[in-house]
Formats: structure tokens, C-alpha cells, sequence
């Protein structure tokens, strides 16, 4: 049996204008990626990198092309339709932490569950804690972000990512503002995170990074030039 992608993108453009400027960022992506896959997507500066990731993550319309979700289109979803998709789908992990400054990392996690009215406030704690023990940062549940390391800061990030149990993890250089060590430390806990099962789909310009993943995708201005695999898929297939 067939299994049906996770992330189907067929045939996808993007197209910039600013005053008499045309700027074609993605042409043509044909992408498809099965749930269970860690697929790294590697190019130099400018090349669509993050402007694919933001198309993948509803955060920018497509100008062209139709895009699956879990087998339901989300090309010409309302604002309010990508929002719920985004919120109930999709983890965000940013070079950026964008953690808020004067809220602990307990409220931080907790965040983006207090936008769906399915959930109760037992049960947003208890998914809280199970994020946050995944990624081992649950004994800083009280302190604030300032109070933290950037390794730790890009924890509690992961976490509120994994928080509402998401199709998919979309991460844009994740490790950019870290040391090489934290940068190790993150990339061990995303190969952790892919092996319990997680998919994964990550922006990195450092081939070192891109070597981590079990698939790595290759851009060179706004076209797909390489997609190979690096090795067989140690998480099972949901």
C-alpha cells in the first residue's frame, strides 16, 4: 500500500513584485515528503530556502501551484483556515527563539494551546509538562527566558513546537544562534524527536547539518537541483 505524503507540493511558484520588479523565489517545486521523513532543504543565501518552509508552513500564499497537507489542499484556505491548520498541524522552530520576555517558560509552552477551545486548562498542563520533559528542560518550567541559555531558550522553543502534538516540525536554522555546542545539543534532540516518530523538515545552510537528516533537498535559485536520500528512515511511519 501507498503511502499518502504528509507534504504534497505540486508544481508550487512564488513570485515577488515590488514597483516594476518581478522576482520568482520558488519555481516549479514538485515536493513530496511521506510522515516519518527528516528532510533537511540546503542552498546558498537567496535561493528560497526559507521562502519554501514559509510556503509549507501556510505562512506565505503560493503564487502559483497547489499544496497538500495531510491529503487536504491548503492552497485557498481563508486567513482564519490557515491559522487553525497552523496552530493544530504544524510546529514552528525559529533561529529567532521568539520566546515572550516577561512570561515564564511554563506560559511560553503553553501559548499557542490557549488559542483552541477543545482543550480544558488540566489538560493544557499536562501537555505543557510532557513537552517540556521531552526535551528536558521541565525543571525550568518557572524561570524566565532571560534567566536561561540560548540552548536552553531553543528548548523551551522545541517544546512549545511539539506542545500541540503537530503533523509536522518546520524548523529555519534552528541551530543560528548558537555555539557549537548548543548547536550540537539541538541537532541531537531533533534526531531524538525524529526517531520517536517525529517529521521533520529543516532549513540549514551548514552542510553539516544537512548531512544529519535521512533526506536532503537542494535549492539553487528557486528550483529544486538535488534531492537524495542519506540513509533509510529510522522512524516509523505514522
Amino acid at each position: 500500500m501507498t503511502t499518502q505524503p504528509l507534504l504534497d507540493l505540486q508544481g508550487i511558484k512564488k513570485i515577488f513584485q515590488t514597483d516594476e520588479m518581478e522576482t520568482t523565489a520558488l519555481d516549479n517545486i514538485q515536493l513530496a515528503i511521506n510522515p516519518g521523513e527528516y528532510v533537511s532543504i540546503s542552498g546558498p543565501s537567496g535561493c528560497g530556502k526559507s521562502t519554501l518552509l514559509s510556503v509549507i508552513g501556510l505562512l506565505s500564499t503560493p503564487s502559483g501551484g497547489k499544496y497538500f497537507l495531510n491529503g487536504a489542499e491548503a492552497t485557498g484556505l481563508s486567513p482564519a483556515e490557515q491559522a487553525r491548520v497552523r496552530n493544530r498541524e504544524i510546529g514552528f522552530i525559529f533561529q529567532a527563539f521568539n520566546l515572550i520576555g516577561d512570561m515564564r517558560v511554563f506560559e511560553n509552552v503553553e501559548l499557542p494551546l490557549t488559542y483552541r477551545g477543545d482543550l480544558n486548562r488540566k489538560q493544557r498542563q499536562e501537555m505543557v509538562l510532557t513537552a517540556l520533559e521531552q526535551v528536558k528542560i521541565a525543571e525550568r518550567q518557572k524561570h524566565f527566558p532571560a534567566e536561561l541559555s540560548g540552548g536552553q531558550q531553543q528548548r523551551v522553543a522545541i517544546a512549545r513546537a511539539l506542545v500541540g502534538k503537530p503533523k509536522v516540525l518546520l524548523a529555519d536554522e534552528p541551530t543560528g544562534n548558537l555555539d557549537s555546542k548548543n548547536a550540537q545539543l539541538v541537532m541531537d534532540l531533533l534526531s531524538a524527536l525524529h526517531a520517536q516518530g517525529s517529521t521533520i523538515v529543516m532549513v540549514t545552510h551548514d552542510p553539516r547539518w544537512a548531512e544529519q537528516a535521512d533526506r536532503q533537498v537542494s535549492l539553487f535559485d528557486g528550483k529544486i537541483v538535488d534531492d537524495r536520500r542519506l540513509r533509510a528512515s529510522s522512524a516509523a511511519s505514522a
